[in-house]
């Protein structure tokens, strides 16, 4: 039977990277969530930089779900980091041991215990992923009972600390959401003002919140994927068993906006350039708006119906990898790199994360919104683009064409639409389907109907038919793909090479 990963095990195995030392250091942060990308992006940060000597800090980790924490304290909350895929080109294949947290609390079980964590002097930092619905703002009462909400847990324990210190200055939090919501640290600040009104908290207080902690807007970025399924293999191999197992991707980034104050208390920022504080996180969200999430927009619907299923097989297939080079780098990366001074290493990143073999990212799950997300991702750099160059991104272009051809059902039933590959149906998951649905039903002709769909004020955030020669070029490319069958048209245009 295979010894549990747990502080005993560790320290008898010399290559861990644990030292006994370091289960000594004192708790700094207070982290609401247990899931897998705190797990693999936050806790990983602190973990390294005390690996390195420079944060000398643990966590106290909120469970806010249900259920017991059992799984980390039978572990003495030690957890394996399996960080698997592709950097600069070459296969990664690393195993850590992460002992930054020191215990795990569950929200209504150990409530008392969580709001006594925060009287300790160290405790200087609040992190969270709750998820983007945990950024709401419900009307609760939050003294004396534990908070449903979020926001309210969040508001009793700066309460706690408030009272516990006395109002004093300078015992405040540096609070970090890492929610996936533009201006998160902002809004949530909003929401916790909000409460305290509801709450009718004494105007000293409020002052406190105001002036001695500092709400940061972040930006998180590393896919992990979570727990293997294979963990009895994985297991053998390693010689113990952790339930807590996790793998993800080499890259990561996370994007801060702070000044010295908040580097000062986020010191552990040290220990890998990846995680940045500067005066403004816009330049990161806008490249990987635009070159991640709208390179996967562009691709997907031409890469799906031509067969291929994940993105990885997409970075296998000569031509479709191309495409995303073309995309990533020729046409989406010129239109901000003057404003996103990271973009260019981030555009090579972003290929890499693309073909790791290890990320199985199901294509049909990327089209989820599609025209929605092409509005938001994608149309703007087209206008860019020909602002720059005064033509049209060929690539980009045969993307909406392909998103067009997606988006064209062959039957409804009860109010969802269904669109074919091949003799495969799938279901269309896109807020305006009936849209494009009426158009296909209505067309007279592709070129009318693509210049009706480009000029279509309920999509797009601009006039697409203003853009010189756009929408006769997408009917142009629209007409091919419908009639040649896009396997066909995307062998054709690889054999033209």
């Amino acid at each position: 039977m295979l010894p549990i990963l747990n502080k005993e095990f560790i320290l008898k195995k010399p290559d861990s990277g644990v030292c006994e030392k370091s289960f000594g250091f004192p708790e700094k942060i207070l982290q609401f969530g247990t899931g897998v990308l705190l797990r693999g992006l936050v806790d990983y940060l602190v973990d390294k930089a005390n690996r390195q000597g420079i944060y000398e800090g643990r966590i106290v980790v909120v469970k806010s779900t249900d259920g017991d924490t059992n799984d980390f304290s039978s572990q003495d909350n030690l957890f394996t980091t399996h960080i698997k895929g592709v950097s600069q080109g070459e296969l990664v294949d690393e195993v850590l041991i992460n002992a930054a947290i020191s215990r795990v609390l569950q929200s209504n079980a150990d409530w008392r215990e969580i709001l006594d964590a925060v009287h300790q002097p160290a405790l200087q930092t609040i992190v969270s992923n709750t998820t983007e619905v945990g950024i709401q703002y419900v009307p609760e009462k939050v003294i004396d009972q534990v908070p449903a909400s979020f926001p309210g847990k969040l508001l009793a324990v700066l309460w706690e600390r408030f009272s516990y210190f006395k109002g004093r200055p300078n015992t405040g939090f540096v609070i970090v959401p890492t929610e996936l919501v533009v201006d998160n640290g902002r809004l949530l600040k909003d929401i916790v003002l909000q409460l305290a009104a509801y709450n009718e908290m004494p105007a000293a207080f409020v002052d406190w919140i105001n002036t001695d902690n500092h709400f940061c807007n972040s930006l998180v970025d590393r896919i992990v994927p979570g727990k293997p399924r294979n963990l009895v293999e994985i297991a053998t191999r390693a010689g113990y068993t952790d339930h807590l197992w996790i793998e993800v991707e080499p890259y990561l980034l996370w994007a801060i906006e702070g000044g010295e104050d908040i580097r000062a208390v986020l010191s552990f920022y040290k220990g890998d350039d990846r995680m940045l504080i500067a005066d403004s996180i816009t330049p990161f969200r806008e490249q990987k708006l635009r070159l991640l999430n709208g390179s996967h927009t562009a691709a997907v619907p031409l890469g799906f119906l031509s067969g291929l299923n994940t993105v990885y097989e997409c970075m296998q297939h000569e031509y479709m990898r191309d495409f995303f080079r073309a995309v990533v780098l020729e046409e989406i990366l010129p239109t901000i790199a003057a404003a996103c001074p990271t973009a260019p290493a981030f555009a090579t990143d972003v290929l890499d994360r693309f073909a790791n073999p290890f990320i199985a990212h199901k294509l049909i799950s990327i089209t989820f919104q599609e025209s929605s997300k092409m509005n938001a991702r994608n149309v703007r750099t087209l206008v860019r683009y020909h602002e720059k160059y005064n033509t049209l991104p060929p690539h980009l272009c045969l993307g909406f064409a392909a998103m067009l051809l997606f988006l064209e059902p062959v039957r409804e039933e009860e109010g969802k639409y269904f669109g074919t590959r091949g003799s495969e149906e799938y279901v269309i998951t896109d807020d305006n389907a009936g849209i494009f649905a009426a158009w296909w039903r209505d067309q007279t002709d592709i070129p009318t109907m693509v210049a009706g769909i480009c000029s279509d004020k309920r999509l797009w955030e601009t006039d697409l038919s203003a853009i010189p020669g756009f929408a006769a070029e997408i009917a142009i490319l629209l007409t091919t793909l419908k009639s040649s069958g896009v396997k066909t048209f995307i062998q054709l245009q690889h054999q033209k090479k």
